[in-house]
């Protein structure tokens, strides 16, 4: 072999091999994956109608730190293939777990936002935590929605079932009379146009059959058996996910391991985060980037309990911002 042939082989050996963009589902379904960057794997998971482009701003500032950021479009959203079917909470977890073990992610810092993290903490429960360092739940619509008996402080199932309705009658117009609360009063309109385009993408029956998916998925037992340190960030101004209905309530799940509370002032660099609506996270790439930080601290406690025989979720809820 000459020169110039021995030199581009060892050119292509040392360059890394190219990730496809998407990954098969365990049915087939094609899904479209971001996956960008080297290190240590942070796997984005989206909102309900969300895809995988609201991670933009926060994909640039943790690679640019030295993360590897992973984004999938969940199916029927974005880039990914639309089946018929799959939209129940086992198969979109299945997806997951197919995204991870596609790309053998280990030491994964797993974050959900909204419909993702319903997607995060059932994983856990399924599929286990050995691949999973650490869990973010940004604006959580777990542990469970709907009130019963033991759930009595919940939202009634007949409130849920009218939102469904208003929402197969017209998406449009339920969309504009939800918006107010859903973003920052300063939200730029080019922002909401986005976000409000990219939810209308979304066939109809995708979008309902996702949201009974949120709505109904019951995620008490698998959050209380959360065994990896947990970050929980919430504004206490969520409309759409209450916090006292939902991130208190997934704090309250590892009562029988530590848990502490992180109570934001507005000061701090993420505060808006902490008065935010259910959609103010889209521009706080600063408080993911504190998340990591944090979520890296409680891994060593996490480590220290271990050595003691006792294996402690350190949960840390970042919750009310007051004056």
């Amino acid at each position: 072999m000459n020169r110039p042939a021995i030199q581009a082989s060892l050119l292509e050996t040392a360059q890394p091999a190219a990730r496809s963009p998407y990954v098969t589902a365990r049915d087939g379904t094609k899904l479209f994956v971001q996956d960008w960057g080297n290190g240590k794997p942070v796997l984005l998971l989206s909102a309900w109608t969300f895809d995988a482009s609201i991670w933009g701003s926060h994909i640039e500032a943790l690679t640019a730190k030295g993360f590897r950021c992973v984004a999938p479009d969940r199916r029927g959203h974005g880039r990914s293939e639309m089946p018929s079917t799959g939209y129940d909470l086992e198969t979109l977890t299945d997806d997951v777990a197919a995204v991870i073990e596609a790309r053998d992610l280990r030491d994964v810092t797993l974050v959900g936002f909204s419909m993702g993290t319903v997607e995060a903490v059932n994983y856990l429960g399924r599929y286990g935590s050995d691949r999973i360092a650490r869990l973010v739940l940004v604006a959580p619509t777990t542990p469970f929605l709907v009130q019963t008996e033991d759930n009595p402080d919940a939202v009634p199932r007949e409130m849920i079932e009218a939102g469904h309705t208003a929402i197969a009658r017209d998406f449009a117009k339920w969309i504009a009379a939800n918006e107010a609360p859903f973003f920052l009063p300063e939200t730029p309109e080019i922002t909401r146009s986005w976000i409000r385009d990219m939810m209308m993408r979304v066939p109809l029956p995708v979008a309902l059959a996702c949201r009974k998916t949120i709505s109904f998925s019951d995620l008490r037992a698998a959050a209380a058996s959360i065994d990896r340190p947990t970050l929980i960030l919430h504004g206490d101004k969520d409309a759409s996910a209450p916090l006292p209905l939902t991130g208190a309530q997934d704090r309250k799940a590892d009562q029988g391991q530590q848990a502490r509370c992180l109570r934001r002032r507005p000061a701090s660099a993420a505060a808006d985060a902490w008065r935010a609506g259910h959609c103010g996270h889209a521009r706080l790439h600063g408080g993911l980037r504190e998340a990591q930080l944090a979520l890296t601290m409680s891994a060593r406690r996490v480590r220290a309990a271990q050595m003691n025989r006792s294996a402690p979720s350190v949960v840390v809820t970042a919750a009310e911002s007051r004056e």
